[in-house]
């Protein structure tokens, strides 16, 4: 007898956005007519850039000649890469990293799912909630839970909880955390954590030989100098961190996958016995296991996001989002909703105010105005009552969508 991962078991319903999908499909299926506007799944419009394309044309012609063929790349990726990521991301910012610190890979969803693998089950992990779907998700099919809870908690877990009560600033957990999930620009408020908020994280990672699974994915949005792009702008951070990154939101890599996660050598962690072992070296062998790396050709073009022309056209296209992201901030101020984000990151978080809850306001919003969000409870229970739009969209689809909303009651 097969018997099942019952752990799967455990999950609520269908992840996040495969249910916005199909929610939106059926309402499509019903209303032909509808023209839908899609603002709700983060994902990119904007084609990639020149220079990453001619990049990328110029790796699939070298793959066409026997000379230039590549076979099996690197398992941690090709060091002309990871150079470029080196001396770009963080050397600019003071931060000395080696380049086999620096593992390519195939998106930030995937790592931030995987890295669990190299962790004991016995781990007590602490997310912030609301939070991206993959860090709970992950964490409950890798039984490491109990039960969901009547409040949509697992048992444990570790939530804590972000709101404007608390500036979407957790407070550090009253219980001890083994392995602590942080992401800023945060997804899905689009808020940002000054360096001595993270200062206090790295203090207590210290004090408790915990690990900071922090997650930054949207760091090229940033647009005030006083906001950090990297965890190790805080001293001591690689001896207590993971960090994740990705050319999927920043350079519109989202069809074409590539990111990186940086794993420092000072990092440890401890066996049952104490006994402290490398955590470069765990994710080291679970990556040569079991990721045959990504393309060369994808490689080559991600490598071409840091040529000066290359960054020029990159910052444009943050740019055009984040306009996006000014419209809505704009429109739904003064349509009287509590509004935050947008301003580092690309997502626009609001709180409806109307007593509707999440769910049921993205209902309204799809059959009264043909729009779609994300509803805030699907990123966790404390997102109840909020509602995430993205600025991943056509400027005049944004505008459209802004002025459709206002037409309805909320």
């Amino acid at each position: 007898m097969a018997q099942i991962n019952e752990n799967y078991l455990k999950l609520q319903a269908g992840y996040l956005f495969p249910e916005i999908g199909r929610r939106v499909r059926e309402y499509q299926a019903s209303h032909p007519d509808a023209k839908i506007i899609r603002m709700g799944i983060g994902d990119v419009v904007l084609p990639l850039a020149p220079s990453v394309i001619n990049a990328f044309h110029e790796g699939v012609d070298e793959m066409a000649r026997q000379t230039t063929f590549k076979g099996y790349g690197p398992e941690q990726g090709y060091d002309f890469l990871r150079e470029a990521i080196k001396n770009n991301d963080y050397k600019e910012r003071g931060v000395d990293l080696s380049i086999d610190e620096i593992f390519i890979s195939d998106g930030s969803k995937c790592d931030t799912g995987n890295i669990l693998e190299i962790f004991g089950a016995k781990n007590t992990i602490a997310v912030q909630d609301p939070a991206y779907p993959v860090y709970v998700d992950t964490t409950v099919m890798g039984g490491r839970t109990g039960k969901v809870q009547q409040n949509g908690f697992y048992e444990g877990i570790v939530y804590m909880p972000c709101t404007a009560e608390n500036h979407f600033s957790p407070s550090l957990p009253s219980q001890k955390a083994d392995l602590i999930f942080l992401c800023y620009p945060n997804n899905p408020t689009g808020t940002t954590a000054t360096k001595e908020e993270l200062a206090k994280w790295v203090s207590y990672a210290k004090a408790n030989k915990s690990i900071i699974l922090f997650d930054a994915a949207y760091e090229a949005f940033i647009s005030e100098d006083h906001v950090p792009h990297s965890i190790y702008e805080i001293e001591g951070a690689k001896e207590v961190a993971i960090e994740f990154r990705s050319f999927s939101k920043t350079a519109g890599f989202t069809g074409t996958r590539c990111a990186f996660t940086v794993v420092p050598k000072e990092l440890m962690g401890y066996t049952e016995s104490g006994e402290a072992y490398s955590i470069h070296k765990l994710w080291y062998r679970r990556q040569s296991t079991k990721f045959n790396q990504v393309s060369y050709p994808v490689q080559k073009a991600a490598a071409a996001i840091y040529t000066p022309e290359g960054k020029k056209e990159v910052k444009a296209t943050i740019a055009y989002y984040m306009e996006n992201a000014r419209i809505m901030r704009e429109s739904f101020t003064q349509l009287g909703f509590k509004v935050f984000g947008g301003i580092n990151a690309p997502y626009v978080w609001i709180h409806s105010g109307s007593g509707l809850t999440s769910w049921e306001l993205f209902d309204k919003l799809l059959s009264e105005a043909h729009v779609v969000g994300t509803p805030g409870s699907g990123f966790g229970p404390s997102g109840e009552g909020y509602f995430r739009f993205s600025s991943f969209a056509d400027r005049e689809k944004v505008v459209e969508a802004m002025e459709r909303i206002k037409k309805i009651r909320l």
